[in-house]
């Protein structure tokens, strides 16, 4: 589709109010002859991939963006064009303008494959073209297309197009890093709530059937008490490490630590069928872990143990907390009762409240461990061993 009166079209050419023809103007005079001075697309300059076969289309494209104030790259057809998406060694892109009738990899084939491409979902793309019918319109927009302009089209109308996209993307993007951000801070579900419109009403609280996990370290007071500042921090960073890893790997959401303490739930905020035997599987592997971490702790002259208490029960869920400062949270008995079975537990020991019993009794090697007496539970409690 290379050619003159193509090229023409490209948006550079202005019709005036009188329906006579316009003068032929460069980039440049267009963004000029508009009344409005370059802005760089609301203020903000873009890295923008042309592509179109027209190697004067794309010359006349470049030349308008420019002139706006971003950097135009530019490609002859859809295959070149997610080669160089791809590359993470070059610079992201944040905006594609695609023609549509073009060899090799046409503009409807590569629309598809930039959206259906995780890494390059979020780019948005404004389809320009000599093809104008609604049914394509419709067509791209339903595709994931940010816009569509048709040729010939008002340079300005282009700047706004353009600074609206490329805001909403950065949008987008500044999120993202938020989530990620977040995730660092709190569980990765957690994280995933708060940046989620639909998760205002769990963050407000609900009541939900939980399996609660609550384990530390024996010996930790001792080990205070003797240990200097770096060396306590040096094991709390190799503990929670090597513990938030089996966290995450099993599906728990993490309320807090708690110098050597932790608290993980399941089954919230995500729903899972599965959360008592996920909560006593990754009570397993915590422990498996814990040993090596003993054994060189040990070298160094460190005696340290874990316990672990798991309880299975109704809580109140939501953010609790002030203004400037909230934790996602659980409350209830089940809590309680999971601290206080924990607070009992010897050294390599997993102890597992009636409930939490019952529901992995068959999937889970276990021993009866008797009746328990619990502070703050006014008869003893049964309880039970996970030993494989």
């Amino acid at each position: 589709m290379a050619g003159v009166a193509l090229a023409a079209g490209e948006g550079l050419t202005v019709a005036v109010a009188d329906g006579r023809p316009g003068t032929m103007l460069d980039g440049a005079a267009a963004a000029e002859g508009d009344g409005a001075a370059p802005d760089a697309g609301h203020g903000a300059s873009a890295r923008i991939l042309v592509v179109d076969d027209s190697r004067v289309n794309r010359l006349m494209l470049g030349k308008l963006l420019t002139s706006l104030g971003h950097e135009a790259i530019d490609e002859e057809d859809g295959r070149a064009a997610l080669a160089r998406l791809r590359d993470t060694a070059a610079e992201p892109i944040d905006l594609v303008l695609l023609d549509l009738v073009m060899p090799e990899l046409d503009g409807y084939e590569t629309l598809a494959l930039i959206k259906s491409d995780p890494d390059l979902a979020d780019i948005p793309v404004i389809v320009i073209s000599d093809v104008d019918d609604i049914a394509s319109v419709v067509r791209c927009i339903e595709m994931g297309a940010a816009d569509y302009l048709p040729r010939p089209y008002e340079p300005s109308i282009l700047r706004a197009r353009i600074g609206t996209s490329v805001e909403n993307a950065r949008m987008l993007r500044t999120i993202s890093r938020q989530r990620t951000a977040l995730s660092r801070f709190l569980s990765p579900q957690v994280a995933e709530l708060v940046a989620s419109p639909e998760g205002e009403d769990l963050l407000v609280g609900h009541r939900r059937r939980i399996t609660a996990v609550f384990c530390d370290l024996r010996g930790f007071t001792a080990f205070t008490e003797t240990a200097e500042p770096e060396e306590l921090l040096g094991v709390l960073r190799e503990y929670h490490t090597a513990m938030g890893r089996l966290v995450v790997e099993h599906g728990g959401t993490l309320e807090h630590f708690a110098g050597d303490g932790m608290l993980v739930f399941f089954n919230d905020p995500i729903i899972q069928e599965d959360h008592e035997l996920r909560a006593v599987r990754m009570a397993l592997a915590m422990r498996e872990t814990f040993d090596g971490l003993a054994t060189r702790w040990h070298k160094r002259g460190y005696s340290l143990g874990f316990g672990v208490g798991i309880a299975v029960g109704f809580a109140t869920l939501g953010r609790i907390g002030f203004e400037g400062r909230h934790d996602y949270a659980a409350i209830g008995t089940v809590v309680i009762l999971a601290s206080r079975l924990s607070s009992k537990a010897l050294d390599g020991q997993i102890l597992l409240s009636q409930q939490a019993y019952a529901a992995v009794e068959g999937q889970v090697e276990t021993e009866d461990a008797g009746e328990l007496e619990l502070k703050g539970f006014s008869r003893p409690m049964p309880a039970y061993l996970a030993t494989r």
